[in-house]
């Protein structure tokens, strides 16, 4: 009869002792633990738990300790060194809720939002002021070092830079359009123009006047004008100081982002910077400005601005192959718009010079061919 008048309820009185850790300070204190069954209570030194709330934690150490804490409450602990409490805890294996969850993720979500103002606001913002601080020799050093970086972050074979082409011929033609362009605007700094023996079909402008043109680019222009369309729409940039304002921002992203996730240093940094670069992704706003400076650039050399539409429809007609400069403008979803403002840009009766004779368009064509290049 008593066995049958004891059935479901808490097991006999238990004492028991162990170590308590209050949370807020490293000493451990021991205490002796009883239940009172009455109350369903652990009690000891300080101690009063109920034992529906208490909950078991995993023993990351030896496995050979019961590591106790209370729902509700996430550091302090118990350690005991004997399972016999374990009957008399019905709640032990019972996950407990995550406290003040709605204060974590409001926290997180705080932390989300302080990084995006970082990286999309006050980061652009600082860089465009800077930009304007950064003199010429300063500009002209940031756009060597990086133009080196990039020629290094190019290489597949991790053993030289990819090399400048330097055909004496292919140069020559290609100072004649620089020179039928820059008569026309003057330019912030000194142009320094370079091709490289690349096959990526891309052009981009750097800091301190550096316009790059790779080899693929000029593989898939079919007149000269098409070039120097490109050409005009880079000293844009440069003109708009796009490129400085890109570096600065691009460096502080990246640098933002290595303090956060870490393992951003050295090499990682250079060839993530690179990147960035070479695949300048401007503002609609920046481009949209690049192609009218391009269009008036043109037409004031003699040249006709639609030229800028059929290099940009030659990019949209390589679709899904194409990537970085290209990628880039097919990225707009008004690149069609663009395309009919270029052609639209050329006054009526408009009569373009000739840029370059046949002979000249062919040496800049095999500008990467016969002269060893460095």
């Amino acid at each position: 009869m008593n066995r049958g008048a004891h059935s479901g309820a808490m097991p006999p009185p238990l004492e028991t002792s162990g170590d308590f850790y209050d949370g807020e300070t490293a000493a451990a204190r021991p205490v002796t633990l009883r239940i009172d069954t009455d109350r369903r209570v652990l009690t000891g030194d300080g101690i009063d738990w109920p034992v529906d709330d208490i909950r078991e934690v995993m023993d990351q150490a030896g496995g050979d300790l019961i590591v106790l804490r209370l729902k509700g409450d996430p550091v302090a602990r118990l350690i005991l060194r004997h399972g016999d409490i374990r009957p008399r805890l019905p709640n032990r294996t019972r996950s407990a809720p995550l406290v003040r969850r709605g204060r974590l993720v409001g926290w997180a979500l705080a932390a989300v939002a302080s990084v995006a103002l970082i990286l999309f606001v006050l980061i652009p913002l600082m860089a465009d002021q800077l930009a304007e601080y950064i003199p010429p020799s300063g500009e002209k050093a940031l756009g060597e070092v990086t133009l080196t970086q990039i020629r290094e972050a190019l290489d597949d074979t991790d053993l030289n830079p990819v090399t400048f082409c330097t055909a004496p011929n292919g140069e020559q033609a290609l100072r004649k359009i620089q020179a039928r362009l820059i008569a026309h605007v003057p330019t912030p700094v000194d142009l320094s123009v370079h091709v490289l023996d690349h096959e990526m079909v891309n052009a981009f402008a750097l800091p301190g006047g550096q316009i790059v043109f790779f080899r693929g680019l000029i593989d898939e222009a079919e007149t000269p004008e098409e070039l120097a369309a490109v050409f005009a729409h880079e000293i844009g940039h440069v003109v708009s100081r796009d490129p400085t304002r890109h570096a600065l921002r691009s460096a502080g992203s990246i640098g933002v982002l290595g303090l956060i996730f870490g393992d951003f240093a050295g090499g990682a940094v250079v060839l993530l910077l690179a990147e960035q670069l070479i695949e300048a992704q401007y503002s609609q706003g920046a481009e949209a400005a690049a192609d009218v400076f391009a269009h008036d650039l043109m037409i004031r050399a003699g040249l006709s601005p639609a030229a800028l539409a059929v290099m940009f429809e030659r990019f949209r007609a390589l679709g899904g192959d194409a990537d970085g400069f290209i990628g880039h403008f097919l990225s707009h979803p008004g690149l069609g718009n663009r395309i009919d403002a270029a052609r639209n840009a050329v006054p009526a009766g408009f009569q373009p010079r000739p840029l370059l004779t046949a002979d000249e368009w062919r040496a800049l064509q095999d500008i990467c061919s016969g002269e060893t290049p460095y």
